[in-house]
């Protein structure tokens, strides 16, 4: 049985937390029974032909019920924050002129609070030399030297830039120059125009880390390395941001001989445990704003419908739609 949504044309729920939560699955559960469609937020699962390596939805998932800003652009092809914004917001304003119900789902916490923080995002075009140069000067002295300066420069900035993510690194060195301006303050907070419930699961560290190892063995028999084979021979290069993500790169050193294939799955093991560390400092468990449930709880997605319901019917937050 479905419930019905339509007083609340501006609410939204999203699904956050680690990687191998399962909240992909509970979002296609909730969309099932609250009239929902899903879009996503995680920033590996916008790319047409990384489907295993970014543990997607499977075509007879995304079959269920309607999917947004998956398979949107090409590994080659440069995407930002920015972009992702503008379609996330075009996504919502259709699913909300159809009378359903957006659920946001993903692990990009950068993406996530974007969103419901209503942060204006620089549109800054890329500098090539200057980003040219400090790639070189990553190549030289390693990214913690470019992290180091950004830390020196704009310390509020290391809150939400990732201290491995050489092309973020990178991106907020290169909006500074371009600015004159700290990076952090060139994300400005208006506050979402519309309302929303944050749904958060988590598992104990030893059980996540156990469910990531599993998956990761999945992943590789299921076919990843003749994923990542294939997207070489259209002529992807390893050293392009969407080739050089967890999983991807392992995989790309592995074809070309400097680790057999066990090395490659113990290294994407050990990095993806370290993005579940960087993860949950994006989706706290004393974050007040967030509502967080057991991923292994029997009773899951009745407690997240009940939260849901409560959200949908709740009157006096009601926030009207922003034309």
């Amino acid at each position: 049985m479905t419930a019905r949504h339509e007083a609340r044309p501006c609410s939204l729920v999203a699904i956050v937390g680690p990687t191998a939560t399962g909240k992909s699955a509970l979002a296609i559960a909730l969309a099932l029974r609250f009239q929902g469609e899903v879009i996503n937020a995680d920033s590996r699962q916008v790319y047409v032909g990384m489907d295993i390596g970014t543990a997607k939805p499977a075509p007879e998932e995304r079959d269920q019920v309607p999917h947004h800003l998956f398979d949107i652009v090409r590994p080659d092809e440069p995407f930002s924050l920015g972009r992702w914004l503008e379609l996330a917001r075009e996504a919502l304003e259709d699913i909300w002129s159809r009378d359903r119900l957006p659920i946001l789902v993903g692990g990009t916490g950068q993406y996530v609070w974007a969103l419901l923080e209503g942060w204006t995002v620089p549109k800054v075009p890329p500098q090539p030399e200057l980003r040219r140069q400090l790639e070189e000067r990553a190549r030289r002295e390693g990214v913690e030297s470019l992290y180091a300066e950004l830390a020196g420069r704009d310390p509020a900035a290391t809150a939400f830039v990732d201290p491995r993510n050489l092309r973020r690194v990178v991106r907020a060195l290169e909006v500074m120059e371009a600015t004159g301006r700290p990076f952090s303050e060139q994300r400005r907070r208006a506050g979402a125009p519309f309302r929303h419930l944050t749904i958060g699961l988590w598992l104990p560290r030893r059980e996540l880390y156990r469910r990531i190892d599993q998956r990761v063995e999945e992943m590789v028999r299921r076919g990843l390395v003749d994923e990542v084979r294939g997207l070489l021979a259209r002529g992807l290069t390893p050293d392009l941001p969407a080739m050089s993500s967890i999983g991807y790169r392992e995989i790309c050193q592995y074809l070309r001989g400097e680790l057999t294939l066990a090395e490659a799955i113990e290294r994407i093991k050990a990095g993806t445990h370290r993005l579940v560390r960087h993860q949950e400092n994006w989706f706290r468990r004393n974050d007040p704003r967030i509502h967080w449930l057991r991923a292994e709880d029997p009773q899951l997605i009745e407690k997240a419908s009940r939260l849901v319901e409560e959200f949908l019917w709740a009157r006096k937050e009601a926030v009207p739609c922003a034309s």
